[in-house]
């Protein structure tokens, strides 16, 4: 009798460590333009709504959630033919919606002559974004890129120019003087380092790994070049108002490939 119980503990204890053997734990808030962290055993295979996402060696693995997604996610871990499905609800945020009207038209809609400068710059900046690397930094904690701000503009508002509905605000400004040193939020590589783009002035990509980057618009001086390596803290150059830009502030952006986070999901 002794040995069939015996017998029969080891059989629940093998179907135990099977079912937790594709499990994974996640950092963050199911919220809409939430970055997430999962942690799950190495070696798995990891599919957020079917796209198959890097795992690092360790286990990590990140995404993003759009400003506006409503469907759940489906997130599937695969190991030695089992799977495991996790299906998220998403939590809906409201956004700030700001309505100014009886503006100049350049200040709503910009001249046709830049039209193509607009354009190259956005494919400079989509192509940086694309980049998928092995890196593993966007799993430590990210630090804010300057001591001392006022927080001008969060991530999500939007406004409305003369009646015309515009692009929602996609990440969060600093406000601080002109000149204030700008640092990394984390180790990366530069993969963009522009110094006049029509909208964003002075700009920086940085890549952390896995479809994960940050970007810095209205740089006033820039300190580091395309393929540079940075380390989280280095001065990468200094704040400014370049660009599109009607006062001094640093606009950071979180992007998990084209979908672009709230910034403060990794600051917080």
């Amino acid at each position: 009798m002794k040995l069939i119980i015996k017998y029969i503990f080891y059989i629940l204890l093998f179907i135990f460590n099977l079912s937790f053997a594709f499990s994974a734990e996640f950092n963050g808030k199911f919220v809409q333009g939430s970055f997430i962290l999962g942690k799950t055993e190495p070696g798995s295979t990891v599919l957020i709504d079917d796209r198959k996402i890097r795992v690092t060696k360790d286990g990590f693995f990140a995404f993003g959630l759009d400003r506006d997604r409503k469907n759940d996610v489906i997130i599937k871990v695969k190991k030695n033919k089992k799977i495991k499905i996790y299906e998220k609800k998403i939590i809906k945020r409201e956004y700030k919606i700001q309505r100014i009207d009886g503006l100049p038209p350049k200040q709503v809609t910009p001249p046709p002559e830049v039209y193509e400068r607009i354009k190259k710059d956005n494919v400079l900046i989509g192509k940086a974004r694309s980049i998928d690397t092995a890196y593993d930094f966007f799993k430590n904690n990210f630090i804010y890129p300057i001591d001392k701000y006022i927080i001008t503009g969060v991530y999500g508002s939007q406004r409305i120019l003369n009646g015309k509905p515009r692009r929602p605000h996609y990440g969060i400004d600093f406000h601080a003087p002109e000149g204030t040193p700008v640092k990394a939020m984390m180790d990366g590589e530069v993969t963009l380092s522009e110094k006049d783009m029509y909208f964003t002035g002075g700009t920086i990509i940085f890549d952390h790994g896995h479809g994960i980057s940050t970007l810095y618009m209205h740089m006033k001086d820039i300190n580091v070049k395309v393929g540079q390596k940075v380390k989280k803290g280095q001065i990468v150059g200094t704040l400014g108002q370049s660009g599109r830009a009607t006062g001094p502030h640093l606009d950071i952006r979180l992007n998990w490939f084209d979908v672009k986070l709230d910034p403060a999901s990794i600051l917080n």
